[in-house]
This record gives structure tokens, sequence and C-alpha cells, in this order.
């Protein structure tokens, strides 16, 4: 096939056809590296491109197929990850100016489980500092939106959802503290799933917070994400939180359809001003479409939901400032401004608020999991709002501005950090400024395949995954 196609098939796609030896390796990683250039001057998703590792490893896959080892699926695939997690022998910045000159002597586990897989490396994607979300100075140029380029592509994987959407790597690994990866799968119309916790070990990956950081993909289909997700998931002996259970063959759990599931929707979340009327349309289309695709879908009531954000932000601040204290100390100045106020504003929490904030995610949690009792997956807009315009200047300025810090489209994606099930993010339409919306489908602690089970069934009943971005330079 016409080599500067290879770039637009899905990553499933692609994995056929190397398999079968209809495409190289070599060509498939050819064909992306041709194309980096050419886009992403406008969309600073990459940090680094590793253009002579990414022909390495593609060669050494070549070979491999060729003589008949094939290693599965993600053999010969190009991937890109966020530049969060330790690359050996290449430069891992956090998205930060003080990790400029860092290069790792050892490998994060979700790479070496990559490189097991037989992926092939691309390079290290863009993101807000330290994964901390929302920074104004990004020190190696401002991610886009592929869909808009005035617009926010989501924080903190932001260039995971941008190169993602812009074709620019097959698949891709962000990361999610408090909805790094469902936020920019919404906001670029991408498939991105929060894993459970424990399920994706973090050994190797700059953290915000202990007990909520996961690492997970940013695809293009369903397919894509429970494909890369089978390569990196399993127990770590190297991460103590990471949970000694099977790893479903995810591919294999997608076909079955949905008749007869049980949907809740978590109507706090969906029947709330707090959601833009047309994001607001658009999830309901969605959820009706699982209830014609089979499901029975009723209302679940989940008080806490509303308060989500707070809680989260409570949480994260005091862990990432917990995890920066020397920073904080020693060269506070070198950090972006927003990423100040944040540390900051962790290192003064009183501890009777964080105390309170730990409570209340203990009340959400159980609230969430009894709802899971009752339904199979719960569902819910993955944002309020569709992508945000880039802001103009960094901090906050009024009372209410954070107030919306402290809820507005963060209170989407805390609840299930805070309760650690698994959350998906599908694109579910686009709004009249052509800007895609997301649904949210979470899932039981660890069932994952029935999160993508569902997701799928949406997907093909759908056409939303097959538009693509103008990208008109």
């Amino acid at each position: 096939m016409d080599k500067s196609q290879i770039p637009f098939l899905s990553a499933t796609e692609l994995s056929s056809l190397i398999k079968s030896r209809q495409v190289s390796p070599v060509e498939a990683t050819e064909a992306y590296l041709e194309r980096i250039p050419q886009v992403d001057s406008h969309l600073n998703s990459y940090i680094t491109v590793t253009q002579e590792r990414a022909m390495a490893d593609a060669h050494l896959a070549e070979q491999e197929i060729s003589s008949g080892t094939y290693r599965g699926p993600m053999h010969g695939i190009p991937v890109a990850v966020k530049d969060q997690f330790y690359t050996k022998g290449i430069l891992t910045t956090g998205g930060s100016s003080i990790l400029k000159d860092f290069v790792p002597d050892e490998d994060a586990t979700v790479m070496t489980k990559l490189d097991q897989a037989g992926a092939v490396l691309l390079g290290k994607l863009n993101l807000s500092e330290f994964a901390m979300g929302d920074s104004f100075h990004h020190p190696y140029g401002r991610p886009r939106n592929p869909w808009d380029l005035a617009r926010n592509p989501g924080t903190s994987s932001s260039g995971s959802g941008a190169a993602t959407a812009a074709f620019l790597c097959a698949t891709s690994l962000g990361e999610d503290t408090a909805g790094s990866i469902r936020g920019p799968a919404s906001f670029c119309g991408l498939v991105g799933i929060r894993p459970s916790w424990g399920r994706v070990s973090r050994y190797g990956v700059l953290g915000a917070s202990w007990s909520m950081d996961q690492v997970g993909p940013i695809s293009r289909t369903v397919a894509d994400c429970a494909m890369t997700l089978g390569a990196i998931a399993g127990h770590d002996p190297k991460d103590g939180y990471t949970w000694d259970v099977p790893v479903p063959d995810y591919l294999a759990s997608l076909e079955g359809g949905i008749q007869g599931l049980r949907v809740g929707v978590i109507s706090e979340r969906v029947h709330t001003d707090a959601v833009e009327p047309e994001v607001r349309d658009l999830v309901v289309k969605a959820i009706s479409q699982l209830g014609e695709l089979g499901a029975a879908v009723e209302e679940i009531n989940i008080p806490l939901t509303a308060d989500s954000a707070a809680i989260s932000t409570a949480v994260v601040y005091a862990d990432a400032s917990a995890a920066h204290h020397v920073g904080i100390r020693k060269n506070l100045a070198e950090y972006d401004h927003n990423i100040q106020l944040r540390l900051l504003t962790g290192a003064i929490l009183p501890a009777q608020a964080h105390q309170k904030a730990l409570r209340l995610r203990h009340m959400l949690r159980q609230q969430i999991l009894d709802a899971l009792k009752k339904v199979d997956v719960l569902v819910m807009p993955s944002s309020s709002i569709p992508a945000s315009l880039i802001p103009e200047k960094a901090g906050i300025e009024s009372k209410e501005e954070f107030k919306e810090m402290l809820g507005g489209r963060r209170s989407f994606t805390a609840p299930f950090n805070l309760s650690n099930v698994p959350a998906l993010s599908i694109n579910c339409g686009f709004t009249s400024d052509n800007l895609p919306v997301g649904l949210q489908i979470a899932g039981r602690p660890f069932d994952e395949a029935t999160v993508f089970r569902v997701a799928h069934a949406y997907e093909q009943a759908t056409d939303w995954h097959t538009r693509r971005p103008t990208l008109e330079f």
C-alpha cells in the first residue's frame, strides 16, 4: 500500500498487516517519522523524536517476524509515550526545564513491557509540567489540539492526545492521576482508559499522587486501546501497589455485544446545569444508543460525585507537595507559575482538611462500589465542556476561577480516580464547532474487559471514530 497512508490505519489494522507481512515494521516506522516533522511543528506534541532508536526497533521487529518469531499484536507497532516515563539513555523531562538534562539509566516497567512486546518507540510526548495539569508555560512548546489549534488538547497527557489524534503515532501511553488520560481523550476525540489502580506498574514513572497515579493508553479505537493495555498490564515486583491478578485477553473480550448488560447513569453528573447543553445532549443520545443495543439503562444517584473535584484536589495537591518538597525549598521559582500555586497550596493545606478529604474519598468510593453491585458499568460525560481555548495568562484571578478549579470539568473525572476503578472516555459526537465530546464508562475494579466491551459496542454502532481533524496549515 501507499506508505503515506499507513499512519491513518488503526493500530489493530496495522498489526494485522504486519503479522501477515503485507506491511513491514520498517515501512510503518518510516511513514510516521516522515509525517511527524510535517505536522508536529504546529502541534508541539513531541518533546523528543527517537529516530535512530525507532529505526533500530523496526529493523529488529522485521527480522524477528521474517524469521517466524512473532511476539504478539504490538510487534512492530510504532508507539509514543508521555515524557513522564523513564527511558534508558533517552532524555526524560517530565515536561519541565528542571529536568532538561535528565537521562535515566533504566527503563520504567511499562517501557520494558513495550520492548518485550516488540513495539517501536517513536519518541517522548509533551505534557503539563510533572503531569500536574494546566501548566501555562511549556518549555518544549505549547501543545495544541488538532481539531482546533487555538484550543487545549487536554492535560496533562497533552502530547499523547494531540499526537494520536493527528496520526503521529499508532497508539500512545499517557498517565492519569485525576483525569489526565480521559481529558485528552475527550478533547481530542479518542479512546483513553484509566485502568484500575494497581493494574499497571508505576515503577520508573515521575509521580504526582502515589494513591491515584495510573498509566494507561490513549488510542484511536477501542480495539487499539485494548491491545495497548494488554501489553503493559500486570503485576510488577518493583511496584508494591500492583495487584497479582490475571490480565485478560482484552481484544478477545470485545465481542459479544451488550444485550442485557446493566448501565447506570449517574444523575448528578448528567442531568445538571454544570454540563454544557451540547455536551449533555450528545452524552444523553449516546446513552440512549446503549439502550438500543440491548443494555438495560437505569438512573443511579451518587451524591458525592458533585463534590469529587474538591476532594481529589485536596488529596493530589498534598501528595504532589510531598513528592516535590525538595524542589519547593530549593528551586520553587523554576517551576511553572500555575504549578507553583498548586504545590504551595498543597504545602499549606491544613491537616484537618486533608483528613476530611481522605474520609470523603472513602465515602465516595463506597458509594461507587455499592452502585456497581447493582449495575455492570456507570456512565456520564468525560468532561462538562469540549476542548477549552488556550489561556492567555497564568494564575487565578478571582474566587470564581478558584471555585471552577475545585469543581467544573474536574468533577467529571475525579469520581473514578478517587475510587480507583477503571474508567474510559470514548468519542460520542461533535459540537456545532466541530469539537469532540467524550462519553465516560466506568466499571468494577479490574473489570476493564466489560468497560471495553461496552465502549466497543457503542463504537461499532456509530461512526465518530472514523472522522479526522482537518489539519490545514
